[in-house]
């Protein structure tokens, strides 16, 4: 089933100016982009300048304005969704996985044209490679945040940025004293899955959302370890959310790069040539704001430990357990060492073998973990502290 366009997309032909006007559908209101200014246009104000523009595209979603230098002065681009398949509903919104994008300049080049920057291009075949995705909803209800955990958005967080991708496509609307959450969508990188299931004869959903965070994001080989503010390469919340009538339960798991400084040099796949890029004092400060800033955000940590005993991954272990010990961290913080793939290689009973090396490890810290649960209006159960969350993002 195709999948309805609710953004048009009008520019002013023969103008010296690029001026292009965002339509809504439903919406008598519109937006209009002219010589770097932003506005709102009433109803009367569109009709009365609409005779002058021609239609040039229809699009699912807008991302925001991308503005390619930080001061202003260099090209800016509309970031329209031309093309997104359906993965699912979830409660009252449409999950929307991103396949084509359209970035319109808001100004002209320095050579006339309306040709892409390189770097435009770059960001526009990124967001387009599948791995973006948002919601929407119908009849004023606003959509469900993917970027935001079930438990943050019962108790009314606003934002966690570190998943919110577009973030900064967002400004200029907001500098110009725009509602977003009228005209844009907001975008995580990851994977989300939505299923149906069924309990006897009830009908239930089943869905997994995986989040990449923006703090250090990068290809598997180029972007490993930790930063001096203790953010660890490729950072995933992986969220698992039941929902049964009314009832919903929500769990999660977080996974990331070892948080110590080290590259893994050379592009090879398979390779476990691992070497550390500084010392134990150099390592220490960072090791601790990771755990600190994992504590504050999700409270009880357990360790799992997926590295074998090959080569580099034996060296990067042990240094990754030596770490802990000697961290404050160590009295309450577990770590479970599985090495996974010498577990599960081979055969076909890897399910099997990873429940019965894994799980019985694992097994007694289980009860410590919390998970969220609500009925209805009610909420049930938190995973962690509410308070944590705001100390450690505000």
């Amino acid at each position: 089933m195709a999948l309805s366009k609710g953004f048009r997309v009008l520019h002013k032909a023969e103008s010296q100016t690029n001026s292009i006007i965002l339509e809504a559908r439903h919406r008598e209101d519109c937006l209009l982009f002219e010589s770097g200014v932003i506005a709102v246009l009433t109803p009367a104000e569109r009709e009365a300048v609409k005779g002058q523009y021609t239609r040039t595209l229809d699009a699912h979603a807008c991302l925001g304005v991308l503005r390619l230098n930080t001061d202003g002065a260099g090209p800016q681009y509309l970031v329209l969704v031309t093309g997104c398949t359906s993965v699912g509903k979830l409660l009252d919104s449409d999950v929307l996985r991103i396949s084509s994008v359209d970035l319109l300049p808001l100004r002209w080049t320095t050579s006339g044209t309306d040709s892409l920057d390189e770097r435009a291009n770059e960001i526009r075949r990124l967001l387009a490679s599948g791995t973006f995705y948002f919601t929407t909803a119908s009849g004023g209800v606003p959509p469900f945040d993917l970027s935001l955990c079930m438990q943050w958005q019962r108790q009314g967080v606003g934002q966690d940025n570190r998943f919110f991708w577009n973030k900064s496509l967002h400004v200029a609307l907001q500098q110009a004293s725009i509602d977003c959450t009228v005209w844009l969508v907001r975008a995580v990188c990851g994977g989300v899955e939505v299923r149906t299931i069924y309990a006897a004869h009830r009908q239930a959903k089943a869905c997994l959302i995986g989040r990449l965070a923006r703090g250090r994001a990068g290809t598997r080989f180029n972007v490993r370890g930790v930063n001096d503010d203790g953010h660890a390469a490729n950072f995933v919340e992986t969220e698992q959310i039941i929902i049964l009538d009314d009832c919903i339960s929500a769990f999660l798991q977080i996974r990331g790069s070892i948080p110590l400084f080290w590259e893994q040099p050379g592009l090879q796949v398979g390779s476990h040539r691992v070497k550390m890029s500084r010392g134990y004092e150099s390592n220490a400060p960072a090791f601790d704001r990771h755990f600190a800033r994992l504590k504050e955000l999700y409270g009880k940590q357990i360790l799992v430990n997926l590295l074998g005993g090959k080569e580099g991954e034996h060296m990067l272990s042990k240094a990754f357990q030596n770490h802990l010990q000697a961290s404050r961290h160590a009295a309450d913080v577990p770590m479970v060492n599985f090495d996974y793939h010498q577990q599960v290689r081979g055969g076909s009973s890897k399910v099997e073998r990873l429940q019965a090396g894994l799980g019985h490890k694992v097994l007694p810290f289980l009860t410590e973990c919390g998970f969220f649960s609500s009925s209805g209006d009610i909420v049930q159960r938190f995973a962690f502290s509410f308070h944590s969350f705001v100390s450690a993002c505000v």
